[in-house]
């Protein structure tokens, strides 16, 4: 069975892209992604989209699926990069609506070259679930402080005054904390000025990636509410820099960032 795919990443977070007019009858698509995103036996991917696209609209329909085949409501990264895929595809833009798990978002093409290109992403409001707080965890026994929030999926931000090699390890703890029954995306950050922050993210159904749109906008609106640093905050990550402006609750935020069509081809599922 052969699956069309397209390959691209937003700061090194990468996914796989198929237009559900391409992808043949009967599949199951949580094991396709698996299958797709497997870093040895498969093309190789933080997660796989399904992007529906009616020829009367602009608004495109995309689904998410991570790499371990978990359902995904939003990808900040992920859904800058279908938006370039629509632009280089179908020529659509500037302004582009697409449909995600966690209702529309809109965003604006703010530069192009070529199949490289940026885009500004209207994410919405984000909502702390519980300020801050400290978490037991049961492995060592010891105390984390955390902001919870939701951005259009689950986040748990970590403060942190600098980035430990271990936060990998913890990543994994936190994601599976009995505090998260459906599991959490995870963010270190650490202050670096006033309007700038240093974070790593271990997301949930997809472990380390270089970077992630919805986790710096947890991770910067954590530290906004803990009077960190102001907006605009530029979110360093292991690949290229994000930027975050938020005003604060009662307001919706907006992402900044890179989008990369790198490849396409065709994966031939078993």
């Amino acid at each position: 069975m052969n699956v069309p795919f397209i390959k691209a990443h937003g700061a090194g977070n990468d996914f796989l892209f198929t237009f559900a007019s391409e992808l043949p009858p009967g599949v199951d698509n949580p094991a396709l992604a698996r299958a797709l995103c497997h870093r040895r036996t498969g093309v190789g991917a933080d997660g796989w989209y399904l992007i529906d696209y009616p020829a009367n609209t602009t608004d495109a329909k995309v689904q998410l699926w991570n790499s371990d085949g978990s359902y995904a409501e939003l990808s900040g990264n992920g859904t800058r990069c279908a938006a370039a895929i629509l632009v280089a595809k179908y020529g659509i833009g500037p302004s582009i609506t697409l449909q995600t798990g966690s209702g529309p978002r809109s965003l604006t093409l703010l530069e192009r070259k070529g199949d490289s290109m940026r885009f500004e992403m209207e994410v919405g409001e984000p909502r702390a679930e519980a300020g801050t707080g400290r978490f037991l965890l049961p492995a060592d026994g010891a105390f984390v402080d955390v902001t919870i929030l939701d951005v259009g999926n689950p986040q748990c931000a970590v403060p942190v005054e600098a980035i430990d090699s271990d936060w990998r390890i913890l990543g994994a703890e936190i994601e599976g904390h009995p505090h998260f029954p459906q599991r959490t995306n995870v963010s270190f950050f650490a202050r670096i000025d006033d309007a700038t922050i240093d974070a790593r993210f271990y997301e949930r159904g997809a472990g380390p990636t270089l970077s992630s749109g919805t986790g710096a906008t947890g991770a910067a609106a954590a530290a906004i509410l803990r009077g960190l640093v102001h907006s605009p905050v530029t979110v360093r990550t292991e690949d290229a820099p994000l930027i975050v402006r938020w005003n604060g609750p009662g307001h919706s935020a907006s992402l900044l960032g890179p989008a990369q069509i790198v490849a396409t081809g065709i994966f031939q599922l078993p």
